[in-house]
Parts: structure tokens; sequence; C-alpha cells
């Protein structure tokens, strides 16, 4: 598949979480790619998600430094056809 974007994706996660998962099957199926920061072992990046999101869940989905939200808001935004033009941005 063809990577759609140049838009830079970032996305706070635990490899525990299935949120995070769906979230991510998503943003692959779309073709692109997603630069994971774990939050495994918590530390300063938990503080930075919270501190850029205003929110303590995961994940937390950044495209192009814009917070979009978690894996319900993504796919809301997938819904309402909102999602790839955000990509192709």
């Amino acid at each position: 598949m063809e990577t759609l974007t140049l838009a830079r994706i970032e996305m706070y996660s635990k490899t525990t979480c299935p949120y995070c998962y769906r979230a991510a099957e998503l943003l692959r199926a779309k073709g692109v790619e997603v630069e994971t920061i774990s939050l495994d072992s918590g530390g300063p990046q938990r503080n930075e998600m919270i501190e850029r999101s205003g929110r303590t869940t995961v994940p937390q989905i950044f495209i192009d430094g814009r917070h979009v939200g978690g894996c319900d808001d993504l796919y809301a935004l997938e819904r309402a056809g909102k999602l790839d033009p955000l990509l192709a941005a």
C-alpha cells in the first residue's frame, strides 16, 4: 500500500492497551507510519503527554503536532470523513 502522507503521526501508548492497538491498526491501514512513544515505564514521556494533551489516558494521538485525541476520537474523525484530509495535510 502506498503511503498517503508526509504528516507526522505521534501516538503515546502502552503495549497492553487495546485502544492503542486499534488506533495503530487504523492508521497502518491508512498506510501511514506511526511514531510510537511508549509509556510502559511511565517517566517523563507520560508527563509530556499530559502537558501536550491535557489527558491522562492512552492513546493520545497527534497529527503534525495537532492533538486529535484518543482512539474513539480517531475513529470519529474517520467516520466523519475528516481523517484522510488530516493525514494528507
